[in-house]
């Protein structure tokens, strides 16, 4: 059958449905529908996948136009692009009706979106930076199998026999991989809504379909440890870092998980690892080559009740690079500053300022504060070593 571009049929419907419970939720419904003609290339399978990820994409856009409507996600000012990122990896589509007559797929998907829930899913998300990265990653991973796909289609149908075999099996690797990401999507909303044995099912497929999917691998590790398999986790983490050496976030993984099972020496392995790139992020910062965080406290004081969620957001953001502990206190007070108490520390407080603005940078409603650092060794040579303290407003009263 001739090769032709995909045609699209869309049907949109929007539905609000009022539930009547005490917190009021508003459940929102979109509907789209896609059309797929097949090539002589494609099968039932490459079909639906291709239409189910197309109508995905129509759907996600759908709800990523309500959202930018509405006050809460505006305060957050994302852009369009940014919301719709995110939102994959919280809401999941459920496949209304689907035909196929050996020529054509038509295929009709809804996405059910509790606005609460997912409101307060992308606060979370949005300053959470390194799983921010990975949906961006997934995302773009998307695209280019699309791409390659429309590629790998014009070219099958102008391939001679001696090129088809090899560019058909370039063809139907290129779906298996696009219908991997379907199922890490899966994953990661199953994971989110704490539904983590489905998690697992979920990842496990995705690493089926695409054995070189390194964060199919990586989550699949998170979920395990969330289930307290920490050997299977470190299994995972294992293939992940083959696949992905300079998969930090994997190291990071795998060192608390030997903590969990008492191999401390390869533990430190991976915090020596970990604080490799921290050194060099010191060292283009101006900082001496040597800082590693692994023995400071970090001690959060915000003034205001407002600032609490950002203050905990910041230190979830200093864990994932490395600092020993840290915690949060409100304590009224107009400062802005950082502060140390033993010279061998100043190094480390240049250091915190920089991961201070580089989180709010990450931060769309927050602009980067003016920090000073302070030495506080003289008025305090009896404080503890390796801990430093941050008094910080995140937002100036207007």
């Amino acid at each position: 059958m001739k090769s032709t571009l995909i045609r699209i049929t869309l049907i949109s419907f929007l539905f609000v449905l009022s539930i009547p419970n005490f917190t009021s939720a508003e459940i929102k419904t979109f509907v789209k529908e896609y059309t797929y003609q097949e090539s002589e290339d494609d099968s039932r399978n490459s079909s639906r996948t291709i239409a189910l990820s197309m109508v995905k994409r129509l759907l996600l856009e759908e709800l990523g136009t309500y959202l930018e409507s509405v006050t809460e996600v505006q305060n957050f000012q994302l852009t369009k692009d940014q919301i719709v990122t995110l939102t994959a990896g919280i809401v999941q589509t459920e496949i209304v009706d689907e035909k196929w007559d050996g020529r054509i797929y038509r295929l009709r998907a809804r996405i059910a979106a509790d606005s609460d829930n997912v409101i307060k899913s992308i606060d979370a998300l949005r300053s959470d930076r390194e799983k921010t990265k990975e949906l961006e990653e997934v995302r773009e991973r998307s695209d280019e199998q699309l791409q390659e796909i429309e590629r790998l289609r014009k070219e099958l149908a102008a391939a001679k026999d001696e090129s088809r075999a090899k560019k058909k099996a370039a063809y139907d690797d290129t779906i298996s991989s696009l219908k991997a990401i379907e199922w890490f999507e899966k994953g990661l909303a199953s994971g989110r809504s704490g539904d983590h044995n489905n998690a697992i099912e979920n990842f496990s497929m995705a690493i089926n379909l695409d054995p070189k999917f390194a964060m199919a691998y990586n989550n699949r590790g998170n979920t395990y440890i969330n289930l307290g398999k920490h050997r299977q986790a470190i299994e995972d983490y294992n293939k992940a870092i083959e696949l992905n050496p300079k998969y930090a976030e994997t190291y990071y993984s795998r060192g608390l998980a030997y903590g969990k099972v008492n191999d401390h020496e390869r533990a430190s392995v991976d915090s020596a690892v970990i604080a490799a790139p921290q050194r060099k992020e010191a060292a283009e910062g101006g900082i001496k080559k040597g800082t590693t965080l692994g023995r400071f406290k970090v001690y959060i004081h915000y003034a205001r009740e407002k600032d609490k969620k950002m203050a905990e957001d910041f230190s979830v953001y200093l864990k994932s690079k490395g600092y020993a502990s840290v915690e949060t206190e409100k304590i009224l007070h107009k400062k802005r500053d950082i502060r140390y108490f033993h010279d061998e520390d100043k190094d480390s407080a240049l250091l915190l300022k920089k991961h201070l603005n580089d989180f709010l940078a990450g931060s769309a409603n927050t602009e980067k504060v003016n920090m000073y650092i302070k030495n506080l060794s003289t008025r305090y040579p009896h404080a503890q070593k390796g801990a430093l303290e941050i008094w910080v407003i995140f937002e100036r009263d207007k």
